[in-house]
């Protein structure tokens, strides 16, 4: 029996967000409405999102001794999520500078902070939270190393999950253990490179499964996502929904696919399930306060 049903291994931020009429272009300025404070970052919202949903959730992050630190720490917990794994030193936490426009489109500039702190030797060192875990999910807002430390130190049963977010090319150890790695169009886009010779998302699903990953998941925004695991791609419709704000659904999705992959669920359905979890979330403003219950989830349809 394991003590968690998911860790979550990955970043920890505060979402300093500003609404703007429109995302400013190269050496563009416009003006914003006024500034608000979120709990963010790519891990924090997902071991947030997962434990919203009932899962018994951990992270392994780094934050600053901060107010920026506490207000992470404050919504981890308030949520449920278990914060023995969040280390707390004196670099100041990490901190996202997020544009959203009125259609709930965002440009998002991140600065590290105490994430870009979160060593190889950390994961060594919490090698019992890894051995108490069913899924293991990172994301590539910490080093890529220590990403590549997770993954020399999965436990044999344990599932890793991965959405390479900011994309980067990734070592073939790294992309051989995720089951699965999750891309949104822009993600596909940066991993294959060179070897992207279509403009079809399904065959992105092929190629990108091609590179090793045990399944590959391609969401699609409003329009659901794609699943593959073999030689078939499945298109995962997304409920429709009038849209606030697009941040951390991304984070949503990944967070519920693992959490229901590890509940034994097979890929379409939970991604299926994780597409309605995304919707849910951009239907509110911000990222952690965004994500839903299970229950309001169950709402959707």
């Amino acid at each position: 029996m394991y003590d968690y049903d998911l860790l979550v291994v990955g970043s920890a931020n505060a979402d300093l967000v500003v609404g703007v009429e429109r995302r400013p272009g190269a050496g563009e300025t416009v003006l914003g409405g006024d500034l608000s404070v979120h709990a963010g970052g790519k891990g924090a919202n997902q071991a947030v999102a997962a434990a919203r949903l009932g899962a018994r959730t951990a992270l392994l992050a780094r934050v600053g001794d901060d107010d920026h630190g506490r207000l992470l720490l404050d919504s981890l917990r308030s949520a449920g999520a278990d914060t023995v794994g969040v280390l707390v030193g004196d670099v100041p936490t990490g901190v996202a500078l997020i544009a959203v426009d009125p259609s709930g489109d965002n440009s998002i500039v991140v600065s590290p902070g105490a994430n870009a702190r979160l060593a190889p030797a950390d994961i060594r060192v919490a090698g019992s939270l890894l051995y108490a875990s069913h899924v293991i999910s990172a994301q590539l807002e910490i080093p890529l190393e220590t990403v590549v430390e997770v993954v020399r130190n999965l436990p044999e049963d344990s599932r890793f999950v991965l959405n390479p977010s900011p994309p980067r090319p990734l070592p073939t150890e790294v992309l051989a253990a995720c089951d699965p790695l999750v891309v949104n169009e822009h993600e596909a886009r940066v991993i294959l490179g060179g070897a992207l010779v279509s403009e079809d998302p399904a065959d992105w699903a092929r190629l990108l499964l091609a590179k090793g990953p045990r399944s590959v998941v391609v969401t699609l925004g409003a329009r659901g996502a794609l699943v593959c695991d073999g030689a078939e791609v499945t298109r995962v419709p997304s409920p429709e929904v009038d849209a606030v704000d697009t941040t951390g659904a991304g984070d949503a999705f990944a967070a519920a696919l693992a959490w229901r992959l590890g509940a034994g669920s097979p890929l379409r359905e939970a991604a299926a399930y994780a597409a309605r979890v995304g919707a849910a979330a951009v239907t509110r403003r911000g990222a952690q306060e965004s994500y839903p219950t299970a229950a309001e989830v169950e709402k959707l349809h």
